[in-house]
């Protein structure tokens, strides 16, 4: 995964003061955890929080390829079973990682139709864009989308 800045984190603690404030200048980088992710505490609140926090990969026991790679097979029109098939990890497991990236996605579309001010068509045919056109781009913008759609990025 890409380093987060912690210029461009929020803090997701509902009771802070600067819930979910950009650029407020309250986070600062505290450290690393136990599986290596970058940790980050809120100045403000002092609450701390992995790299993760907030995306598809918080909490998990499944490697950032292997929930890449559920993306790509669900992309592909594969259901949660042949996923559980090929991947050999249990379906309620795929079953949780898609309800996540729907979640995800859910905000990415609220955050575009209220921030933006886009409406729901213009949201749908970007995203129809982005698919039909994702070939042509350079590889450093599929990773990105690949990232976005996969929930690594915070809002």
């Amino acid at each position: 995964m890409i380093g987060p800045n912690s210029k461009d984190l929020i803090c997701l603690n509902p009771d802070c003061r600067d819930y979910r404030k950009r650029n407020a200048g309250n986070i600062i980088k505290k450290g690393f955890n136990t599986k290596g992710n970058q940790m980050f505490k809120c100045k403000t609140c002092g609450v701390r929080f992995p790299e993760t926090k907030g995306t598809v990969f918080y909490n998990r026991h499944l490697t950032e390829e292997q929930i890449i790679m559920i993306c790509k097979l669900l992309v592909e029109k594969n259901g949660v079973r042949a996923i559980e098939r090929i991947m050999e990890i249990h379906r309620d497991t795929v079953s949780d990682v898609i309800e996540d990236l729907a979640r995800h996605a859910r905000e990415v579309t609220d955050y575009l139709i209220t921030n933006v001010g886009l409406t729901q068509i213009q949201v749908d045919e970007m995203w129809s864009f982005v698919k039909k056109n994702k070939r042509k781009l350079s590889k450093e913008m599929r990773d990105l989308i690949d990232m976005v759609i996969a929930g690594s990025t915070q809002l």
